[in-house]
């Protein structure tokens, strides 16, 4: 059955591909990579009072609201009088590109290098990590060799791929969880679980049509978040790529989105032979309605439905796994329940470039007692934050201010294979569950520098022992040891953290530049407190999204 249902899989995918590859028109579909560090520098233009652009749906693709400002930003630095090959790759140009009238092209050799000490690590453990692949060794840095290609078919069709193949040695608290969960955060498995320092890979491919100005089909290996804010309680892009097909409509000021995608845990015990890992399918709505420049909401729906139970019984038809109505789920086998989750966003332009945003999510709900916190009946979480571009009428300071929390056991279920993750990973907020905390950022960009700062206080209850749920844990099975659902209950933990760049740019094509940072961070309960106090400098390139502030 796993053989023929694989090859079925196959066949479906290459139709699809033929069908994106089909027509050229005059739509568009290019593919931005979403990252927060450079999508805050379109805040100007997303969030001012005359733009209409739906901003919580990400990644994006480059439409007339931000295509002049993609532009100023691709040819930040740019010296058009350079006329040596070497110098033009170097600093304004990708290694290679092709621009004709019925397609382009480019690819980019990208290239991370980074030296650093951890100050406050005291340890003699011998660590064997070269941040170059050859000569001298550091405690903490980046090896990372990788490349991207993309381009575009008329005006209809486009595609990206990226891939990165990484050795690194990171401070304490971020190796302690990367053995815990067995990989690398956002990114892949970690290979090295028996070296000094971790090693593994990393990749994106993506395959954009849109056949009307309508409406935009994206097949292929990728992340997408929803929201306005830095976190996303609803669907981060904090986990690693995930198989995905993604239909988004535009009609009048409605957005509607649909996605379906392939999901797996690592950890339980498997039941066939079929790949690594048991296995889960995720679907995914979302509708954002502008009712005016300035206001929108969204409405979210989200439905985990595992592959199989735990002894090998193959979940029956589900007609959610096609449905595209929204909040419409639980409709598959009682013998084998989804997990089903609602959320709700908003967005008001409160000045011009300046936005105020929320999120609502609910997982478990009894609307009777609600708000008592000794009702484990009651999972959700909620989120509120203001940002915004040119504070105190300086050019270019972008800002954001976000407070979000989510009650201990939401996203969990008794079945662990359909809780709302990926290879451990929480598909929300990296904290997952059980949590409150508050984020800072600034960014400021003056010709080719670039500085930002970042804040970030939260509260969350960790697990006392191995066989305690304290809720925050979203791959545990949904057993509470508390009969509440107290922010802060088991463990009660804080964590201060604080981080800073300052980044001169080389090349503003794949983002090559120089970067100096400093990271900051202080956890500490009644059993003791844990530090890091980290300086890095080095080479890095690309435009991806990965989080360490956890």
């Amino acid at each position: 059955m796993q053989k023929n249902y694989n090859r079925l899989a196959g066949k479906l995918i290459l139709f699809s591909v033929f069908v994106l590859t089909a027509t050229i028109g005059k739509a568009q579909s290019v593919y931005l990579p979403q990252s927060y560090q450079f999508y805050q520098k379109f805040n100007a233009d997303i969030y001012s009072k005359s733009s209409s652009m739906h901003t919580s749906l990400r990644p994006f693709l480059i439409d007339s609201t931000i295509s002049n400002r993609y532009n100023q930003l691709m040819q930040m630095g740019v010296d058009s009088n350079r006329h040596n090959w070497f110098l033009r790759k170097l600093f304004n140009e990708h290694l290679i590109e092709v621009n004709k009238k019925d397609y382009t092209f480019y690819a980019d050799y990208l290239q991370d290098n980074t030296i650093g000490h951890d100050f406050s690590d005291h340890s003699n453990t011998e660590v064997h990590f070269k941040p170059l692949g050859f000569g001298f060794t550091t405690r903490i840095g980046t090896n990372t060799r990788g490349f991207q290609f993309g381009g575009t078919v008329g005006s209809k069709f486009s595609f990206y791929t990226s891939g990165y193949e990484n050795q690194a040695a990171f401070p304490q608290y971020y190796t302690d969880y990367v053995k815990q969960i067995g990989f690398v955060p956002g990114q892949a498995y970690d290979r090295g679980s028996t070296k000094t320092y971790r090693d593994y890979s990393y990749a994106t491919a993506i395959l954009s049509y849109t056949p009307i100005k309508q409406i935009n089909i994206t097949l292929g290996q990728d992340k997408t978040f929803i929201g306005d804010g830095y976190r996303s309680i609803l669907l981060s892009d904090y986990a690693a790529n995930y198989p995905l097909l993604r239909v988004t409509a535009n009609v009048g000021k409605v957005q509607y989105m649909m996605m379906w995608t392939y999901l797996q845990d690592q950890n339980l015990v498997k039941f066939d032979s079929f790949g690594n890992n048991r296995r889960k399918w995720g679907l995914f709505h979302y509708l954002d309605w502008n009712l005016n420049n300035s206001l929108s909401f969204g409405f979210f729906n989200a439905y985990i439905a595992p592959e199989a139970d735990d002894q090998g019984n193959r979940r029956g038809f589900d007609v959610n796994f096609v449905n595209p109505v929204i909040f419409a789920s639980g409709l598959g086998p009682s013998s084998q329940p989804g997990n089903a989750l609602v959320g709700f966003t908003g967005k008001y332009k409160v000045f011009d470039k300046s936005a105020i945003y929320g999120q609502l999510l609910f997982d478990r709900f009894n609307g009777k007692n609600y708000f008592q916190t000794d009702n484990v009946d009651n999972s959700g979480g909620v989120q509120l934050g203001i940002r915004g571009a040119d504070i105190f009428g300086v050019q270019n300071l972008n800002y954001l201010l976000e407070y979000d929390a989510v009650k201990p056991y939401t996203y969990s279920n008794r079945q662990v294979i359909s809780a709302y993750s990926y290879y451990s990973q929480p598909l929300g907020d990296p904290l997952g569950a059980n949590f409150r905390e508050l984020v800072g950022i600034m960014n400021y960009t003056y010709k080719r520098f670039d500085f930002q700062g970042q804040l970030m206080y939260a509260k969350y209850g960790l697990d006392l022992n191995a066989a305690d749920n304290a809720g925050r844990d979203v791959t545990k099975p949904l057993i509470p040891t508390y009969a509440s659902n107290k922010v802060g209950q088991g463990l009660n933990t804080n964590l201060y953290y604080a981080e800073g760049t300052v980044a001169f740019l080389l090349n503003p094509k794949y983002n090559l530049r120089f970067e100096l940072g400093a990271l900051y961070r202080h956890e500490t309960n009644s059993l003791g407190s844990k530090n890091a106090s980290v300086l890095t400098f080095g080479i890095k390139s690309s435009f991806r999204n990965l989080y360490h502030d956890f």
